[in-house]
């Protein structure tokens, strides 16, 4: 499994320790110093796992942390503090507003390859995901309904896992023109309309939870 991690480090000395450490280890690892360039970078590349300072130049790593979990579809990035921060109440509310798990500083070079190992574990595991009878295998990229191998291109499969994985919320037009086209900007909407009905109609009977939102975007439901 490729694994790409973005480090959000302004302490440049820190942060090519973890960036040489954890690329040794066979990861793609991406560093950034503030929570600008991080952020131009996210909307043009999700990675798998983040490892985030609390402190940096232009803005908290509670912000990036809050704006990261308010969208359900990014729930699988696995988000590891690296923080210098050492009171039990910062942790605490580090966790409640959905890290994985939090790091002190000074930290142990061994402690830190065990804990992003751990995470990729749980990645690896999580290969299968379902929703109202359309169950998608993640490693394989196939979509089954009914004990059936449905056939569907690339971005049709992109698609369904972003409306599988809101779980019934709202997937902006916006949101999937950044996550499967890799752009801000929808350039030719009519491309990803016509990906939607494509997809409706190889789902067999399941074609029809595709809602439409009309002026926003999408949604899978009943």
């Amino acid at each position: 499994m490729n694994v790409l991690i973005y480090s959000v480090e302004d302490d440049k000395d820190i942060a090519l320790i973890i960036n040489k450490t954890l690329t040794h280890q066979g990861y793609e690892v991406k560093s950034f110093y503030d929570g600008e360039s991080f952020f131009k970078e996210f909307e043009l590349r999700k990675p798998n796992i983040i490892l985030l300072d609390m402190m940096l130049p232009d803005m908290s790593g509670t912000d990036i942390l809050k704006k990261i979990r308010s969208v359900d579809i990014y729930k699988d990035i696995q988000i590891l503090i690296v923080s210098a921060k050492n009171m039990l109440l910062d942790k605490v509310d580090a966790l409640d507003l959905g890290a994985d798990d939090y790091i002190e500083k000074p930290f142990d070079i061994l402690e830190l390859m065990s804990r992003v190992n751990a995470k990729v574990r749980r990645i690896s595991n999580n290969k299968t995901i379902e929703y109202a009878g359309i169950k998608l295998d993640l490693e394989k990229r196939v979509c089954i309904i009914d004990d059936n191998d449905i056939t569907l291109r690339g971005k049709e499969f992109d698609i369904l896992t972003l409306l599988v994985k809101a779980g019934g919320n709202i997937v902006t037009r916006e949101t999937m023109f950044s996550y499967i086209w890799n752009t801000d900007v929808a350039v030719e909407s009519r491309t990803l309309d016509m990906h939607i009905k494509s997809l409706r109609s190889k789902l067999l009977d399941k074609g029809d939870l595709i809602k439409t939102v009309y002026g926003v975007g999408y949604r899978i439901g009943l």
